[in-house]
């Protein structure tokens, strides 16, 4: 018959369990000391990086967007503050600053003619015709930080995918997915008709002038009743090239 541990070897199993708990415990303490100090290394260098090219990462836009992945790893944001380190070593704070005023006026600008969805491109495009004197370039990266930090704002904007496109939507308009498939439709040509949604999505007719008449209430879209063949034409300016530009003069 096999005989049960006695209090003896109890107490030796229960001394053994204490002593690979605060092992385990010191191991663990010890990792979390040596990831700390690396991390303070990694810290002061990108101090020095930035220090040394503080002009890079002003003027260049691509080595601007490596010098935010850097700060991410290390759990950085150089714009979480306009007062601090980094806004007074790199100013940066004040670059997204008038970049997010700049980003606000021209959303207002265009807005009689978009209805407040404007594409993250055509926003960069009027924002480098505002900005061609001065030497600091912006990118698409740039602007989406920049509406990033609007968002605490809360003014509004935001930034949605429709098919292959990035959009701006500055106004709070609620969009369902029959008016997101409609957008993406328009993304070919800039404009669709009743008979194409109803062709290319299998819809109603009902179904597509509702939505359509949604987004013309909305100010999304404009309606063109010129065409030889007798069909209203739906244009998207968010979505269309053809007034991409308009208002970036202003």
């Amino acid at each position: 018959m096999r005989r049960r541990p006695g209090i003896g070897g109890l107490q030796k199993a229960a001394a053994a369990r204490d002593q690979y708990r605060l092992l385990g415990e010191n191991v663990a303490k010890l990792r979390t000391d040596m990831m700390k100090e690396q991390l303070a290394t990694f810290k002061s260098q990108l101090e020095e990086f930035a220090r040394k090219h503080k002009n890079d990462i002003r003027k260049n836009p691509a080595f601007r967007a490596q010098f935010h992945e850097m700060c991410a790893k290390v759990g950085v944001d150089p714009l979480a503050s306009n007062k601090g380190f980094w806004a007074e070593l790199l100013g940066i704070g004040d670059f997204y600053y008038e970049l997010g005023v700049q980003i606000i006026e021209v959303c207002m600008q265009t807005r009689s003619i978009n209805g407040g969805l404007i594409s993250l491109q055509e926003l960069c495009s009027h924002l480098r015709q505002r900005r061609k004197k001065d030497r600091e370039a912006v990118t698409e990266d740039d602007c989406l930080r920049a509406i990033s930090k609007l968002k605490v704002l809360g003014s509004g904007f935001e930034v949605i995918t429709i098919g292959k496109k990035k959009l701006v939507r500055s106004v709070p308009t609620e969009l369902n997915k029959d008016h997101n498939q409609i957008l993406e439709l328009a993304q070919g040509q800039g404009f669709v008709t009743v008979e194409e949604v109803q062709r290319r999505l299998s819809w109603t007719s009902g179904r597509v002038i509702d939505a359509l008449e949604t987004l013309l209430e909305e100010g999304l879209a404009m309606i063109d009743n010129g065409n030889k063949d007798g069909k209203c034409q739906y244009w998207f300016p968010c979505v269309s090239s053809v007034y991409s530009f308009v208002g970036s003069d202003t």
